[in-house]
């Protein structure tokens, strides 16, 4: 932090993920300024829980902090950092220095993981919450152009060579279904998120035990009540300096699984869109091609097949890094963590919104579809049969699909579901 340059001046590196494709929102989750608010929050928590089991901290200790949780000096941070080379150091002086009767009691007991870690997890929790929604409007999306388009046959491709018919609506009951399946996975690894809570320097909570004078349950109590107000319903019991970095394999995993049901269905539209039987949306005032104005490139499923490659390498970081975390913790976690965590999350995020588009807007040329019907329509069987086999299989096939697979899924998003998509480029 202390280090870097301007990210903000054109004459500096910055993110195209945050600067060119990622959604406000998603973006703000991993700011600094989110960042460094909530532990700010977590000390505050942990005053507060502190006073309550019998420590001598007053209330206008309590109340100082309170009033400068958003009173962040940023320069002032940073300078620390460059002198003391600790961040979490650098924001204790920062905060202090706002906070002068609270000084002596901000991180009392705590190690730098207290804030550091149980941030990520606030951080992961709340951004898994913004990309649950935005993926069941996805689902949903599809499911209406499932329905819409579930009696029209199409030709099946194995190999991407001819085989038998579909129709248009299964085939994307194929993407759906993927899709309901990454839903489903995140939202469980979201509910199963544990606060890393207050356990100190080897998480043994030494250091508590020392505040509370020997007193287990005091000190029990203390994780348990911070862990409450952090808004998780349970915390590791057992931690080392840091949570178990399992947990990060975990998070990158659901979200990798993502990319590669992302990747598979913007593939299958490049495909149609080159068979011209399915296109994305493409705008009045879209240019295709600077060379070639009458090219209707896919651009935005080619964007989304180029994000989601990314954000599938991205799983080999936290991978890596749990499998060389000697003994109680070693700090080679850290800048890794910084990076892969929030471009797996910004990364989603954008190929969610464009997916989003895409799904909103897909472009259907039956005719198109019918003339090559026609064409392989001597090498499979009668006209007649197959046609109405396929629309009596498919239309049934689709409906159950939804009716007990997909809408019960889509519930609990049933008030997001309006929102159309916005992207940044």
């Amino acid at each position: 932090m202390a280090a870097g340059g301007d990210h903000g001046a054109p004459d500096s590196y910055r993110s195209p993920l945050a600067s060119r494709y990622a959604s406000p929102e998603m973006c703000f989750v991993f700011s600094d300024r989110y960042k460094f608010r909530t532990w700010r929050q977590l000390w505050l928590w942990l005053a507060e829980a502190e006073q309550t089991l019998g420590l001598p901290i007053t209330n206008e200790q309590i109340q100082e902090m309170k009033l400068n949780l958003d009173n962040i000096d940023f320069k002032m941070a940073a300078e620390e950092e460059k002198q003391l080379r600790h961040d979490v150091m650098a924001h204790v002086h920062t905060f202090g220095h706002c906070c002068p009767k609270a000084a002596g009691i901000i991180h009392l007991g705590a190690t730098s993981c207290y804030v550091g870690d149980n941030t990520d997890l606030i951080i992961l929790r709340n951004a898994f919450d913004l990309l649950l929604p935005k993926l069941a409007r996805v689902i949903s999306r599809l499911a209406d152009f499932a329905k819409e388009h579930a009696n029209l046959p199409t030709l099946g491709f194995t190999h991407f060579q001819p085989a038998q018919l579909t129709t248009v609506g299964k085939r994307c009951c194929l993407w759906i279904q993927d899709l309901c399946m990454d839903l489903q996975n995140l939202k469980r690894v979201r509910d199963d998120l544990r606060f890393r809570g207050v356990k100190g320097t080897t998480g043994t909570q030494a250091s508590f035990l020392q505040l509370f004078e020997g007193d287990h349950q005091k000190v029990e109590q203390l994780d348990k009540m911070v862990t409450e107000k952090a808004g998780f319903k349970r915390a590791f019991i057992i931690t080392g300096q840091t949570y178990t970095r399992k947990v990060d394999i975990e998070v990158l995993s659901v979200l990798a699984s993502l990319g590669a049901s992302v990747h598979k269905i913007c593939t299958d539209i490049r495909l149609l869109a080159n068979l011209k039987e399915m296109e994305e949306p493409f705008e009045k005032q879209q240019i295709g091609s600077s060379a070639m104005p009458y090219k209707r490139n896919p651009m935005r499923s080619e964007r989304c097949c180029s994000l989601a490659r990314h954000l599938m390498t991205l799983l080999m970081d936290p991978l890596q890094t749990a499998s060389v975390q000697w003994f109680e913790r070693t700090l080679d976690d850290s800048a890794n963590r910084r990076i892969c965590l929030a471009e797996a999350f910004l990364t989603a995020d954008t190929i969610l919104n464009t997916l989003q588009n895409i799904s909103e807007g897909l472009v259907v040329y039956p005719k198109v579809i019918e003339r090559r019907i026609r064409q392989e329509l001597p090498f499979m069987a009668t006209e007649n049969i197959i046609m109405a086999m396929v629309k009596a299989g498919g239309s049934r096939q689709v409906q159950r699909f939804l009716e007990e697979e997909v809408y019960p899924l889509l519930k609990p998003y049933e008030s997001v579901m309006k929102v159309k998509a916005e992207l940044c480029l």
